[in-house]
């Protein structure tokens, strides 16, 4: 019995999907729930687990898109289960028994026959005969206008440069050493190395984040604003609390928490960055959803943190390393990724210094976060160091004014600045359940 598996639906709205990865071979045996593709949505990646076990018929190939509902392949249930092992050894390694230990002895016959066919060539040689006018002619031969001297050729060589582009002072045009050695390759020739090119189909994923990407350029009037934060105060706050954080709740004290806490604080001072556009109505969110661009396996991904008004520093640590996970590991859902009210994009982790992030579609703001690096800083009156990370809001001008963009930032800064006060009400084990 053939059992026909149908591409199931990975989420409201797709209608279509892309085989991105088989992970078995026509023929191969497979058993139930183990993993036989990958498959690309415009939303995420997920496995496509085999639903029986039997011998695999592949009806689609790598790169075709597919609608949900399609015969993707065949699984013959009533097929006899063959020596797993050998079967896997047998297809994954088709070239190792011709082309690896068999490629020895081949070889070594050819050089045997080489051998054998110099050894016999040698007697005809032994016995030189006196220089004939032909042979004596050939010293005196003419060369090919542009043929490069043995010494000449060792020096272009080097050079990366070919004989054709250098113009000879020789006899007969030949290039001489000197004009080897006075050659200078223009800025079009090419050098030495390696010009190949590959051309690679883009998966559907990274398609649509370019398609978002664009129309978010395109779509909205979108602006940056800028700001720097003082980091000192949490520097401090986790080098006192970190270990004691980590040995509690199982999960570090990271940078994280603060902004996102930080940002919801911002949100709760200036509502129209919680909202979005619906052509000509705007729609105000009494919510936190924080979306948090991560980089998975596929490129970007931007699993959400739901009701992040609701969570403390402990709970907003533990989701994010729980997201982030499942972002590495390719688990991410499609529902984990869906809606968002503002976003918080770390290119910091990169060494990026400073960015204009772009907005993720229907939201209306982004927060950029940057690397930590020591400045001078003003403090009291007096020059100090301090770790200093630049951070950048972008968003949507038609919806969010000039006053309200610059002051979601201002307010952001000074609860990273002061978190012990804006951010745990003056209590740091309280808020850290320590």
């Amino acid at each position: 019995m053939a059992l026909e598996m149908k591409v199931p639906s990975p989420g409201e709205s797709i209608t279509e999907v892309e085989i991105a990865q088989w992970l078995v071979a026509d023929g191969d045996w497979v058993e139930k729930d183990q993993a036989i593709a990958e498959v690309d949505s415009d939303k995420a990646t997920l496995e496509l687990p085999a639903e029986a076990s039997g011998i695999i018929t592949l009806k689609a190939e790598e790169g075709d898109a597919v609608a949900v509902g399609d015969v993707v392949c065949l699984i013959d249930t009533e097929a006899a289960r063959p020596d797993g092992k050998e079967e896997v050894e047998t297809y994954k390694n088709p070239g190792d028994e011709s082309g690896g230990e068999n490629a020895g002895p081949d070889i070594d016959k050819q050089h045997a026959q080489q051998k054998d066919t110099g050894e016999k060539a040698a007697p005809k040689t032994e016995t030189p005969s006196k220089p004939s006018t032909q042979s004596q002619a050939q010293d005196t031969k003419t060369y090919a206008t542009g043929t490069p001297s043995p010494a000449a050729k060792k020096i272009l060589s080097e050079k990366g440069m070919d004989a054709s582009t250098v113009k000879g002072s020789g006899r007969d045009g030949r290039i001489t050493k000197s004009d080897a050695e006075n050659a200078t390759p223009s800025m079009g020739t090419p050098g030495a190395g390696g010009r190949g090119t590959e051309r690679k189909k883009l998966s559907m994923l990274r398609r649509k984040v370019a398609e978002r990407l664009v129309a978010a350029k395109n779509e909205t009037a979108m602006l940056t604003t800028f700001n720097e934060v003082d980091m000192g105060a949490i520097f401090e706050i986790r080098e006192e609390y970190k270990e004691k954080f980590k040995e509690k709740h199982g999960v570090s004290l990271g940078f994280m928490s603060f902004f996102t806490l930080a940002v919801v604080r911002a949100l709760n001072l200036y509502p129209d960055v919680n909202s979005m556009i619906d052509g000509d109505y705007q729609i105000k969110h009494d919510f936190k959803d924080i979306s948090i661009a991560v980089s998975g396996p596929k490129g970007l991904m931007v699993p959400v943190i739901r009701n992040a008004e609701n969570l403390t520093f402990r709970g907003v640590e533990a989701e994010v390393k729980r997201l982030a996970i499942r972002a590495r590991d390719g688990q991410i859902t499609v529902d984990e990724m869906t809606g968002g009210t503002f976003t918080i994009s770390n290119g910091g982790v990169f060494g990026s210094m400073l960015s204009t992030p772009i907005i993720n579609p229907p939201q209306s703001g982004i927060l950029g976060m940057h690397n930590i690096v020591e400045r001078a800083v003003v403090r009291d009156g007096a020059i100090a160091i301090a770790p200093v990370m630049f951070v950048a809001l972008s968003y949507d001008h038609r919806i969010i004014d000039g006053r309200e963009s610059v002051g979601f930032l201002v307010a952001v800064k000074e609860a990273l600045e002061n978190p012990t006060e804006l951010l745990m009400n003056n209590d740091i084990k309280k808020a850290l359940e320590l």
